[in-house]
């Protein structure tokens, strides 16, 4: 069976790689940029978030759902 599921690649929508290789750091790098962790030197800092201001990337949401345990609801109102 062919997973036939539009991903990020197909849509042409930046990945933290993307913007990793683009700041000439690791992805593991942007992400302590995204969840605002101290312990990355500010010029790394500025570098990282000028690749995503380039890029224009947004997390997933539904990926950083799952990897942060949080449960994410959705309201639905019919009449």
């Amino acid at each position: 069976m062919t997973d036939t599921r539009p991903s990020r690649r197909q849509h042409n929508v930046p990945t933290i790689t993307d913007v990793a290789h683009k700041a000439g750091v690791s992805p593991m790098t942007v992400s302590r940029v995204i969840n605002a962790k101290h312990t990355v030197r500010e010029q790394t800092r500025v570098r990282v978030e000028a690749a995503i201001a380039e890029l224009n990337y947004a997390p997933n949401a539904a990926a950083r759902t799952l990897a942060g345990g949080e449960e994410m609801r959705i309201g639905l109102l019919h009449s």
